[in-house]
């Protein structure tokens, strides 16, 4: 057991005394991430990119609206979500820092937080070249997570 591990098991320990039923603790995670990531991250993404894309300002205006609202709520479920499945692997006793699914999980949370100090600090100077990278790196970033969500169908397969 990992020293991770070792720390969490305190908490996993308090958790699974609520007697949650097994494949709460084992499918929970992944239906709720698949929710966030593709029902809110898609539309976050989409909206970014029709804020840009758009050739009406009020459409584009609304969009921009949009994902500034829902950008960081997403960030926040996922980094959250993040936590959640750290503990889950604690609780079912399985090793957290060796799958790709961790691995990915751990860049895209990585990557998400530089596009939101980006968003929240660079905006504001130059908007241009910041803007770019910004939309170019969500992008990524969601792409990422689909990616995660393919490791951890197969994580979830096999434990």
């Amino acid at each position: 057991m990992s020293s991770l591990s070792e720390a969490l098991e305190p908490i996993a320990e308090v958790f699974r005394s609520f007697g949650t039923p097994e494949p709460i603790v084992h499918w929970g995670h992944p239906v709720m991430m698949g929710i966030v990531v593709v029902v809110m991250g898609g539309y976050v993404a989409y909206a970014g990119w029709q804020s840009r894309l758009a050739t009406d300002p009020e459409v584009a205006t609304k969009n921009r609206m949009d994902h500034r609202k829902l950008a960081p709520l997403t960030f926040l479920f996922i980094a959250l979500g993040y936590t959640g499945g750290v503990l889950s692997l604690v609780m079912q006793h399985q090793p957290i820092l060796q799958s790709p699914h961790f691995i990915t999980g751990s860049i895209a949370i990585f990557i998400l937080a530089v596009n939101a100090v980006i968003a929240a600090t660079a905006f504001g100077k130059e908007k241009g070249i910041f803007r770019n990278i910004h939309a170019y790196l969500g992008t990524a970033a969601i792409a990422l997570l689909l990616v995660h969500g393919v490791f951890g169908l197969k994580l979830g397969l096999s434990i």
